[in-house]
């Protein structure tokens, strides 16, 4: 069993930084894969980036190549992810969940979920 606790959203301007952290407790934490998406409303949950339980593998979905970055700090059991030159189509709800599975771009594949935290980035 893995509780995920997400934190670090708030109100930015175009063009800011965020960095949003997940915190994890329950035993064997580098098993997991860490995954980050995000959702808006009356919209479907959307893939952001992944990392593997070792850290030394990432994966990130186009619209955010290159401007985001995950990692993770196993011996403090949290993941992070680095966000920089935010637009306002990246406000949403950013949740972190847990997948035993390699790189796992589908929210199917991750078992445990944060309660998510608000980014909201403005014009």
């Amino acid at each position: 069993q893995v509780q995920l606790v997400e934190s670090g959203g708030g109100l930015v301007q175009a063009g800011g930084s965020l960095r949003l952290s997940c915190t994890a407790s329950g035993r064997a934490f580098s098993r997991y894969g860490v995954g980050w998406f995000r959702q808006v409303p009356e919209k479907e949950r959307e893939f952001v980036a992944t990392i593997s339980g070792s850290g030394g593998s990432t994966y990130y979905a186009d619209s955010v190549k290159g401007r985001f970055t995950i990692s993770r700090d196993n011996a403090k059991n949290t993941v992070s992810l680095q966000m920089n030159s935010l637009k306002p189509e990246d406000t949403a709800v950013y949740y972190c969940a847990a997948s035993r599975r390699f790189l796992a771009t589908s929210s199917g594949a991750y078992d445990y979920w944060g309660q998510g935290t608000q980014v909201t980035v403005s014009s």
